[in-house]
């Protein structure tokens, strides 16, 4: 007897599309913030510190843009696939 050639893929592998496209929402935005920070420099002020205060050094929108998407990625993505994945589970 010969063992099937198909077998099932593990559930980590089968993925939905609404769980592939919330896993991409994170790197996605983190990836825009980093390529608006490339396309236009004078707005990331860390490159030229002149005289300015601390705040306006960590608060440019480039680098809150790319933060958010670390923050989605890390304290809503995570939590949402699970809940994805157990729904799926229950469904089957």
């Amino acid at each position: 007897m010969e063992p099937p050639l198909v077998s099932r893929l593990p559930a980590t592998v089968a993925r939905t599309a609404r769980m592939k496209i919330v896993s991409a929402i994170g790197p996605t935005v983190v990836a825009a913030g980093l390529i608006w920070a490339i396309l236009q420099p004078y707005r990331v002020t860390l490159l030229h510190p002149r005289g300015q205060g601390f705040w306006w050094l960590v608060i440019e929108p480039p680098l809150l843009v790319a933060g958010a998407g670390v923050v989605f990625a890390l304290l809503v993505a995570r939590p949402l696939l699970a809940d994805l994945e157990e729904h799926d589970a229950a469904a089957r």
